[in-house]
């Protein structure tokens, strides 16, 4: 295996990335590896969780080793680069943006010598999924043979944020009172309205609306707020496998697996895994789901002790290479 950083210019700003091959010359099919949310970064790390043992370095030596090309980038608000970007971006990130940045790594991957273009695919994690898919439907861009979705929503984070909050905030005292105030911030949110503090709200709450009307990561908020992964994932044609762990405490394999499920109705090119001890970014998760706790889970994303989830790795690699045949 070898690996090579690379990185290109958008405008003023500059994306860093890492390719990874096989040893052996050749002509290989190749591998985009998207990031989650945040400040995940290529290696999917985030500054904010311990350890830099991230699940997109493990993938991409894995599908080096496998017969791949992987081409990993970081979001240009994540990485060593990312205050330096920041400076330019602040106000300006958006589903477009996100766009730019994929549609980069794709055309860098597919002009190699050692790459075929004609098998060329994704494989994303959590939010990035959400970049595959609308890169993806939109005209003009290069296509995907195949991608592979980890860890996906298949509702609208408006959707999956309302029902977690609003739950808890229904079980307090005041709850009637403490929903409808937060409500309330929510429509100032979509109405594109300033955020107001509001001293009643307890802090999970006022956080994330605080979080959301940020002007710094405007208008993206607003764009992924309303955005349904199985309205678009409904309109891909091409093969796509959804992989969604059993121990993945961010997205729900059951919720949002039947979301994605039903939305694919009727449709042969989909077909989805529910691996049994795979967390959100495709670890092994040894503990059992009703012991699991969120800081238990989290800890455990980038630890030096864990790896990546067996039945998971298996999945996807026979995945990829069944649809990686010659013609």
């Amino acid at each position: 295996m070898k690996a090579e950083d690379i990185s290109w210019p958008i405008g003023d700003t500059t994306v860093d990335a890492t390719v990874t091959a096989p040893d052996q010359p050749g002509t290989y099919p190749g591998v985009v590896l998207v990031a989650g949310s945040g400040p995940t970064d290529r290696n999917w790390e985030s500054p904010v969780l311990p350890g830099s043992n991230g699940s997109g370095r493990l993938l991409a030596e894995e599908l080096a080793a496998a017969g791949y090309v992987t081409i990993r980038y970081d979001k240009r608000a994540s990485g060593p680069r990312a205050e330096q970007n920041l400076a330019f971006m602040s106000g300006r990130i958006s589903l477009d943006s996100h766009f730019k940045e994929l549609r980069g790594a794709v055309a860098h991957l597919a002009d190699r010598p050692d790459v075929d273009p004609a098998h060329l695919f994704a494989l994303a994690s959590s939010e990035g999924a959400v970049h595959v898919l609308h890169y993806h439907t939109q005209p003009g861009v290069f296509p995907f043979t195949g991608m592979v979705l980890t860890g996906a929503p298949g509702r609208a984070l408006s959707e999956i944020a309302n029902y977690q909050v609003v739950s808890q905030l229904a079980s307090l005292p005041n709850g009637d009172d403490l929903v409808s105030r937060y409500n309330a911030l929510i429509r100032r949110f979509e109405d594109g309205l300033p955020y107001v503090p509001d001293p009643v709200l307890p802090e999970l709450a006022a956080n994330l609306v605080a979080s959301l009307s940020a002007p710094l990561n405007q208008p993206f908020s607003r764009e992924f707020w309303s955005f349904r992964p199985a309205d678009y994932l409904q309109r891909v044609t091409q093969p796509v496998l959804v992989v969604i762990g059993r121990k993945d405490i961010q997205t729900d394999w059951m919720l949002d697996g039947k979301v994605l499920e039903e939305a694919c109705l009727g449709k042969d090119n989909v077909s989805f895994s529910y691996p049994e001890n795979a967390n959100h970014v495709l670890k092994h998760e040894p503990t059992p789901r009703e012991e699991l706790t969120a800081m238990a889970a989290l800890s455990n994303y980038n630890a030096p002790e864990t790896s990546l989830d067996p039945e998971a790795l298996t999945t996807i690699i026979d995945w990829l290479q069944r649809h990686s045949v010659q013609d």
